[in-house]
């Protein structure tokens, strides 16, 4: 691919992916963060599922527990509790804690007996040091910052199961099935634990249209491609580019102010995502392997 084309789309791709946050924060003002989340997820992953008809598709109770399984800590998990934070804190800094999960699974690997280079160690470090500054220096309990961390967490488990099975499905199977049963079970946990409504205006439906469109199937496939098309290992390094552009985005269409403090705890973090995947080695790429919109998320 030729470096302008490579360099063009993984732009337009991180950007993508960095607009859902303040898109999903300015969508809850007409309505509810699981019943957003939820009808995200069911027309992407209904849209997805006919697009990919033609594809291998799941079989036996195995494989749909496992899609099941997924969807609940990828869609549920990481899209409700990001969603969640945002109701206290801004989605720069909801953004800037998600992008931890590249962290955690260096941590994880290392547990389970992986060796990684200092780069990537020293990567983990000032990550970490990057999120205590965006907590305000001190790690306080406040339930944005709580929610967002376990997105993150959510993260990192699912990652760690699409390592495990997702090899054994079609890429763009997977992430419609376990996106449509994300999103019904959001959904249901919308009318049991929220007093769901859903506010139609002009704004309202642009924010589904553009989560279900661009940040979920457009960008779901533009990752794709380049992660066929490239280096895997320098693709998913740019990552580091989603709370940046989260941020900006927060600014423009928000207006969001950030305290100088979470500006150099995010430089931070992004710079401890960037040294943890750049050129990793093959045996290395636990995250590298899932680095899908879907599979690996961004976080949104």
């Amino acid at each position: 691919m030729r470096t302008y084309k490579y360099t063009g789309l993984l732009l337009l791709t991180t950007f993508l992916m960095g607009t859902a946050y303040p898109v999903a924060k300015l969508g809850m003002v007409y309505t509810t963060p699981l019943m957003l989340m939820g009808l995200r997820f069911l027309f992407a992953g209904g849209l997805l599922a006919l697009f990919s008809a033609k594809k291998p598709q799941p079989q036996g109770v195995k494989s749909w527990r496992q899609i099941l399984l997924l969807g609940l800590f990828q869609s549920v998990g990481v899209m409700g509790f990001t969603a969640y934070s945002m109701r206290w804190i801004t989605s720069g800094e909801s953004a800037i804690i998600s992008s931890t999960s590249p962290l955690m699974l260096i941590l994880w690997g290392a547990l389970m007996g992986t060796a990684y280079r200092v780069r990537q160690w020293f990567g983990v470090a000032i990550g970490f040091i990057g999120v205590m500054i965006t907590f305000g220096l001190h790690m306080s309990l406040d339930p944005g910052m709580v929610f967002a961390f376990a997105g993150a967490v959510c993260f990192t488990v699912a990652t760690l199961f699409i390592n495990r099975f997702g090899p054994a499905f079609d890429k763009s199977v997977l992430a419609a099935y376990q996106m449509l049963a994300g999103g019904v079970m959001l959904l249901t946990l919308s009318l049991i634990g929220e007093k769901p409504v859903f506010d139609l205006n002009v704004t309202s439906g642009l924010v589904v249209v553009w989560m279900v469109l661009f940040c979920s199937i457009v960008q779901f496939t533009l990752w794709f491609y380049l992660l066929s098309h490239s280096d895997p290992g320098k693709t998913s390094s740019f990552l580091f580019l989603v709370p940046i552009f989260s941020v900006l985005c927060s600014w423009l269409l928000l207006g969001e102010h950030i305290d100088w403090y979470v500006y150099v705890g995010g430089a931070l973090t992004c710079a401890g995502v960037f040294l943890v995947n750049w050129q990793a080695k093959r045996s290395q790429q636990i995250h590298a392997k899932a680095t899908s919109p879907y599979l690996m998320q961004e976080e949104m």
